[in-house]
C-alpha cells in the first residue's frame, strides 16, 4: 500500500477543494506530530508533579517530536491493530528513554481526542483569518466602487436602480 506524503491529507477531495495550509492541518504528519506534542507534555507535567520521568527521557522526546516514520507506524499498526499503541511503539524506538513512560496513565482519548480538537483549532483560525481578508476585500471592493450605478434584481428579475458599493 502506497501512504500519502506525510504533510497531505488524503482524500479524493483533497486535490481539487483543499489549500494547502488546511491540507497540512489534517495531514497525518501534523496528526502524529500533536500526539508526540501532548505526550511530551503529558511527562513533562507528570515529572512536575513528581513522578520518576527522567530528563533524557524528556531531551528524547522533544529532539524527535518531527521525525515520524510513517511507513514503519502501518507495519507496528498491522501488528497491534491499533494506532496509538503502533505510535507509541513507534516514538519509543527514537526515544528509547522514554519508552517506559510514554503514554503513561492516559487512554487513547487523551492524544486522539485532544488532536482532533487542534486540529479543528488550527483550521477555523485559518478561515477565520481567511475569511477577515475576504470580508476586507469585499468592503474595499464596495468603497471603490460604492458611485458605480448599476440595476438590482430580485427573483432573478429587474427590479430597480442601486449602486455596486
Amino acid at each position: 500500500m502506497e501512504l500519502a506524503p506525510p504533510d497531505r491529507y488524503a482524500h479524493p477531495l483533497s486535490a481539487r477543494y483543499v489549500s494547502g495550509d488546511m491540507e497540512r492541518i489534517f495531514a497525518p504528519a501534523f496528526r502524529f506530530g500533536t500526539w508526540r506534542r501532548l505526550w511530551l507534555a503529558l511527562a513533562e507535567a507528570q515529572r512536575d508533579l513528581g513522578l520518576d520521568i527522567p530528563d533524557d527521557a524528556i531531551t528524547q522526546m522533544r529532539d524527535h517530536l518531527d521525525d515520524i516514520d510513517l511507513e514503519a507506524a502501518a507495519r507496528y499498526e498491522r501488528r497491534f491493530r491499533h494506532d496509538v499503541m503502533a505510535h507509541i511503539h513507534l516514538f519509543g524506538d527514537v526515544a528509547p528513554a522514554a519508552r517506559g513512560i510514554l503514554h503513561l496513565g492516559a487512554t487513547s482519548a487523551f492524544v486522539g481526542d485532544n488532536t482532533d480538537l487542534i486540529q479543528h483549532r488550527e483550521a477555523l483560525t485559518l478561515v477565520r483569518g481567511r475569511t477577515v481578508g475576504a470580508i476586507r476585500a469585499l468592503a474595499r471592493f464596495a468603497r471603490e466602487h460604492r458611485a458605480r450605478p448599476t440595476l438590482a434584481y430580485t427573483h432573478f428579475q429587474p427590479a430597480q436602480p442601486t449602486t455596486v458599493g
